[in-house]
C-alpha cells in the first residue's frame, strides 16, 4: 500500500545503472573482466558469483567485491578498480544510453522547482564518465558516489548526504526511486517519504515490495502520475517516425 503523504517534495534522488541509465548488461560485462582480470571470484563457482552480483546490484562496488575474495581487502580493491576500468571501457566503446524520457523528466522536476540527486554504487570517475558521456553536467544539482556519503547503500547514507547538500527540510520531503532492494532499502532507512522501485533494472516488482517500496513502476517516468507529483508536465509525445 501506497504510505500516506503529509509534505511536498523537495527533493528527488535517482539511481544510475537501471532507473536513469540503461544498463543492458554492462554491469555484468563489467564484474566479468574484472574478475578474469584479478581472479577476485576464483574461490566460488562463476554461477554462484554472478548470482551474488545480481542480487546485490545497487550496493557499493568495494563491498560486493570484499565478500566474493573471501574478506581480502587487497584483491577486493584491485577487482573494485579492475571493475571501474572495465565499466569506463565499455561505456568508452559504446557510450552511455538513458532510460526513456529519464534527462525530459529530471530537466520538468528541476524547472518546477524540485531537486534532483542522482546516486550510485560506483566509483566518481565511473559516474562521472557515464554522465559526461549522456550530456548531464548540468542537468542534476548533484551526484553521488559512496565515497562522497560515508557508507553505500543499503545504509542510508547517500540519502541523508543528498538532503544535507541540498538543504531539503525534512526526510519527508525525499522521494527515493531505484531499480533494486538495496536502492529502496537505503530510502527506507533514511526515513525519505516516499520510496519507489522501478522495473527497468535489476529487481522484480515483489522483490522491491518485499524491500519496503511505498509503490513500483514500470519506469521513472511514470511517476509523473503519482499524487505526489499532481501538476508536473505532461510527458512530451512522442514523434511519429
Amino acid at each position: 500500500m501506497t504510505q500516506a503523504f503529509v509534505s511536498p517534495i523537495e527533493l528527488v534522488v535517482f539511481d544510475m545503472a537501471g532507473t536513469t541509465v540503461l544498463d543492458d548488461g554492462i554491469v555484468e560485462q563489467a564484474f566479468q573482466r574484472a574478475a578474469e582480470r584479478t581472479g577476485v571470484a576464483d574461490r566460488m563457482p562463476w554461477d554462484e558469483a554472478l548470482g551474488y552480483v545480481r542480487e546485490t546490484m545497487g550496493r557499493s562496488k568495494i563491498d560486493v567485491f570484499t565478500h566474493l575474495s573471501g574478506g581480502d581487502v587487497d584483491k577486493a580493491t584491485a577487482a573494485s578498480l579492475a571493475f571501474e576500468a572495465a565499466y569506463a571501457e565499455i561505456v568508452a566503446e559504446s557510450g552511455a544510453e538513458e532510460i526513456p524520457g529519464a534527462a525530459d523528466l529530471i530537466s520538468d522536476l528541476r524547472d518546477s522547482g524540485r531537486k534532483v540527486v542522482l546516486t550510485t554504487g560506483f566509483a566518481p570517475p565511473t559516474r562521472d564518465a557515464i554522465i559526461a558521456s549522456l550530456g548531464w553536467g548540468s542537468l542534476v544539482d548533484l551526484a553521488l558516489s559512496p565515497v562522497d556519503a560515508g557508507r553505500g547503500r543499503p545504509a542510508p547514507d547517500l540519502v541523508l548526504t543528498a538532503l544535507l547538500r541540498t538543504q531539503t527540510h525534512s526526510v519527508e520531503r525525499v522521494a527515493v526511486f531505484g531499480d533494486t532492494t538495496s536502492d529502496v532499502a537505503s530510502g527506507r532507512r533514511a526515513g525519505a517519504g516516499l520510496v519507489a522501485g522501478v522495473l527497468t533494472g535489476a529487481h522484480t516488482g515483489e522483490a522491491l515490495m518485499e524491500a519496503g517500496a511505498d509503490t513500483v513502476l514500470t519506469s521513472i517516468t511514470a511517476l509523473r502520475g503519482l499524487p505526489e507529483f499532481t501538476g508536473l508536465r505532461a510527458a512530451p509525445a512522442l514523434q511519429a517516425s
